[in-house]
């Protein structure tokens, strides 16, 4: 079974976590400037969203990227940082006060240590969020993180497809359905979300590759992040195998 272990301020691995690394620029950014605006809808106004697009330089939403679909950047035009400002305000690390946001005594505090949000994000981030209700079609919850981590653990170590997973985890898709919804529920609700807080990296053979083909490796802060047991492999296929019986997609 996997056990979740505290990460350090100091841990090396952090660098390639993209939402903790953005965390702290943002937060870095109320310290020096004081507040960020805020649009009536309170979403933050369009300049920060510029000035944190080229910052982030989160991979896949780099700035460059952004601007050839858009000629300006609302917040909903960049997922990750919308992602990031809903998950800093739940933790209480900002408040917003009138149409500015500001850091709290919390987010001050950590406004310097990685390692700090890494333990506060992500559990959150990953457990606490419905990552379904983000999804622009309703799609169901795959509620089962134990499972997916021991899997992932062992299958991503080397290497997984998102269409692999999908083969594990719900079987064979039906031949005769004209599209198979379920490896994007996974990268939705799972694969993504690991990528964002920097457990999995995903490569893909093209810009625009379809979910099952998609590939994914755990990276050095997966190791740094989780203990490991042994039987969590074969506890993992058992769980797997009952998985697909009790919930058919």
């Amino acid at each position: 079974m996997l056990h979740s272990m505290p990460l350090a301020n100091d841990e090396p691995a952090l660098a390639g976590a993209p939402m903790i690394c953005a965390a702290q620029k943002l937060l870095a950014f109320l310290l020096e400037h004081g507040t960020i605006g805020l649009t009536q809808g309170k979403a933050f106004q369009r300049r920060f969203v510029h000035w944190a697009a080229a910052e982030f330089a989160w991979p896949g939403w780099e700035k460059e990227k952004l601007f050839l679909v858009n000629k300006v950047l609302n917040e909903y035009d960049f997922p990750p940082l919308e992602a990031l400002h809903f998950v800093l305000l739940k933790l209480k690390l900002i408040r917003h006060e009138k149409l500015t946001c500001r850091l709290t005594k919390a987010g001050r505090a950590m406004a310097g240590s990685p390692g700090d949000l890494f333990n506060e994000i992500a559990p959150f981030y990953l457990f606490k969020v419905d990552h379904a209700a983000w999804s622009r079609i309703p799609e169901p919850r795959l509620d089962n993180w134990s499972l997916y981590l021991n899997l992932l653990h062992v299958e991503a170590a080397r290497g997984v497809t998102g269409g692999a997973l999908r083969e594990t985890l719900f079987d064979l898709p039906d031949p005769a359905a004209a599209y198979d919804r379920v490896p994007g529920m996974i990268w939705n609700q799972v694969l993504r979300p690991l990528c964002w807080v920097g457990l999995l990296e995903e490569t893909a053979t093209s810009e625009h590759a379809h979910f099952e083909d998609r590939r994914y490796v755990t990276t050095p802060l997966w190791v740094k992040a989780f203990a490991y047991t042994p039987a969590g492999a074969q506890l993992s296929a058992l769980a797997a195998h009952r998985l697909r019986q009790d919930h058919p997609v």
